[in-house]
């Protein structure tokens, strides 16, 4: 027995889901905050007040559309009857000064009620307080001039795109064309363009095999992703500022165990950050092929022994970086939605720190991979980010 089996073993399979792929918002019934219902003026009062992302760190303004991808080669794996595999993309990327239209909405009022529905039944925020986040990119801005790395981001298992919106805003700020994609039927929920909210259809109970087989499934999404954004026939009109011979990839939880995937089966992706997700489809014993790769986590990560099997296959750079005062949510938008759904913090770390330290760490990471710029804050501990402690190989 492996040494993850055992430790797999010590636990009931809904423990081992909650280890794993838990964010601070709690699954339904796991005790989310009770209040009393708010009256529509102060939803609404609360929806004008609007809370917003932290703002992007780059010197580009930033642009967004939006992408329905159908894979007609590839029938959805959890939902046969839906037919092709459907995906959401959301597309940042660096804009003209002063380009562009409104802000982008967050998310749908549609996927925030699903959302809510799933992980925390009991809060009594209004839908459109967590579909109400303002954002910085804006809809329809003309593209900034060049060509520019992709980076291709998955998000945590039942979380939509949207959770990875400020590390998304601020990669496109800094100079990087950012593709965040929707896998629809793993998450509370994914708005089509024909209005349909497609509902998680594998959050309970998993499918047969377990997370592994979502990470599996998740590199099938992905390279339809590059192929569709790099093909010769390009879904994107902005396809042009895409330099393809530069790509990454990076993702939350199960999103990051499936960048790992990915790069293990498509040679397209140069460089990968798994942002606190446990292994649960394996690095290969070959390695990847020498490329580059981030274990960046909370320090319970110290105890997953999938992440000590990961180093030790891992055969390019390498770099594990562990955050005080993180927990798993922390490296995504999700404290800010739980702080507004009235659920408490349970990372000691600040969202607005957590937030910083995760845009800066993830861009210093491509930076150096896919731009060629030197970054010393990857090779030993920082003085100005003494929550960070990074192992060398």
């Amino acid at each position: 027995m492996t040494n993850r089996s055992r430790r797999v073993g010590r636990l009931s399979a809904a423990a081992a889901l909650a280890l794993a792929l838990s964010l601070s918002l709690p699954i339904a019934g796991a005790g989310a905050v009770s209040a009393a219902p708010p009256t529509p003026s102060a939803a609404s009062a609360t929806v004008d007040a609007r809370a917003e992302l932290p703002r992007p760190t780059g010197p580009h303004p930033v642009g967004r559309s939006t992408l329905h991808l159908v894979d007609t080669d590839r029938p959805d794996p959890w939902v046969p009857s839906a037919g092709a595999r459907q995906l959401m993309v959301s597309m940042y990327y660096p804009a003209r000064p002063g380009a562009g239209g409104p802000t982008a909405p967050y998310m749908t009022i549609e996927e925030a009620r699903h959302l809510l529905r799933l992980r925390a039944p009991d809060a009594t925020v209004a839908p459109e307080v967590i579909s109400g986040v303002r954002t910085w990119a804006h809809t329809g801005a003309r593209p900034a001039h060049g060509r520019f790395p992709l980076v291709v981001l998955s998000p945590g298992f039942t979380f939509p795109r949207a959770t990875l919106t400020g590390l998304a805003e601020d990669l496109a700020s800094r100079g990087y064309v950012v593709a965040v994609v929707d896998h629809p039927y793993e998450n509370a929920g994914t708005t089509l363009p024909d209005g349909r909210t497609l509902p998680c259809a594998i959050c309970d109970p998993l499918p047969e095999g377990g997370p592994a087989v979502v990470a599996k499934s998740r590199v099938g999404d992905l390279s339809f992703v590059l192929d569709r954004l790099t093909g010769r026939h390009p879904a994107w009109r902005h396809a042009r500022m895409i330099d393809a011979r530069r790509i990454g990839m990076g993702g939350h939880s199960i999103g990051g165990n499936a960048s790992a995937a990915t790069m293990a089966a498509d040679a397209r992706v140069r460089a990968g950050v798994n942002m606190d997700g446990t292994f649960f489809a394996p690095v290969p014993d070959r390695g990847l092929d020498g490329r580059p790769f981030l274990m960046f986590g909370a320090k319970d990560r110290t105890l997953d022994d999938s992440w000590d099997e990961a180093w030790a296959h891992l055969d390019g750079w390498k770099r594990w970086l562990t955050v005080a005062g993180a927990d798993h949510g922390s490296f995504t938008d999700v404290p800010l939605l739980a702080e507004l759904a009235g659920i408490p913090d349970t990372a000691p770390l600040p969202f607005e720190r957590s937030q910083a330290l995760t845009r800066a760490y993830v861009a210093a990471f491509f930076d150096l991979h896919l731009k060629g710029i030197a970054q010393p804050s990857l090779d030993g501990p920082s003085p100005t980010n003494p929550e960070v402690s990074v192992r060398l190989p």
